[in-house]
């Protein structure tokens, strides 16, 4: 919730490892570590969390899953206390997210022996899912006073580097970002085109849509590992969708531009 005012503050499901995140980053704040080393460090427990799934050690997998959103705060808090912003660090973290999403789902179809083409279709659920939360988040954010400056509602094109930063590194992680990202954010903002006009989300809005924010479907995931529920994950995040476009719906008939 750093990016936000504090009238714009609300209870966010699935940032729950905030307060981890804040810690570590505290503890690195005088240190030579820098917020993207934060971001190969989240990685690095993704990865651990993807061995564990393979050697059926559901519990640890889990432990590694949650630990990864914990790190995935800090990066940021990191960031904000070296007042080092940047948008290679941003374009980054998040494809490092997409693609940890996918190495998740890929071992789940593996291990459970679940359809690979449903695998994929949970995939895509799961990317539209977050891609609804951030493009929510993101207008939240860019209209609170204060506000995050790194993140913009549209992105068509490289933005122009930060102080610190390559702008050829900036560019090279823009243009990743758009091909993995681009037909998610093209999809939401079908759906929901008009959604940047409205002045302000309400708190209550914003609590209920973060069930779709990364966090909290990472969770979800750590917790039916190690409940033996492995199978039903690919379903289940299918399945999950769906609220999705009732949110839409409130959206656009509570609050309307």
């Amino acid at each position: 919730m750093s990016k936000l005012a504090a009238k714009d503050k609300f209870l966010d499901l699935s940032d729950y490892g905030r307060f981890f995140g804040k810690f570590l980053a505290n503890s690195l704040k005088k240190t030579r570590f820098t917020p993207i080393h934060v971001t190969l460090l989240f990685g690095v427990s993704g990865l651990i969390a993807i061995y564990c799934i393979l050697q059926n050690h559901y519990f640890f997998a889990g432990f590694f899953i949650i630990l990864k959103s914990g790190i995935d705060a800090a990066d940021g808090e990191l960031a904000r206390l070296k007042n080092t912003p940047s948008y290679s660090g941003r374009y980054l973290d998040s494809v490092f997210d997409i693609v940890l999403n996918f190495m998740f789902l890929m071992t789940i179809c593996y291990v459970s022996k679940i359809s690979f083409w449903m695998t994929i279709l949970a995939f895509f659920c799961i990317q539209l899912q977050g891609t609804l939360y951030n493009y929510y988040y993101v207008i939240l954010r860019n209209k609170s006073v204060g506000g995050d400056i790194t993140s913009k509602i549209f992105e068509y094109k490289s933005p122009r580097a930060l102080p610190g930063e390559s702008q050829k590194l900036v560019d090279i992680l823009f243009r990743i970002y758009t091909l993995v990202y681009g037909i998610f954010d093209k999809i939401i903002h079908f759906l929901d085109s008009t959604a940047y006009k409205v002045k302000t989300f309400p708190n209550w809005f914003m609590t209920l849509l973060s069930i779709y924010g990364l966090g909290f479907q990472l969770l979800i995931i750590a917790v039916m590992l190690p409940m033996h529920l492995i199978e039903y994950i690919i379903p289940f995040f299918i399945i999950y969708t769906l609220p999705l476009f009732l949110i839409i719906g409130i959206r656009k008939i509570l609050f309307k531009v």
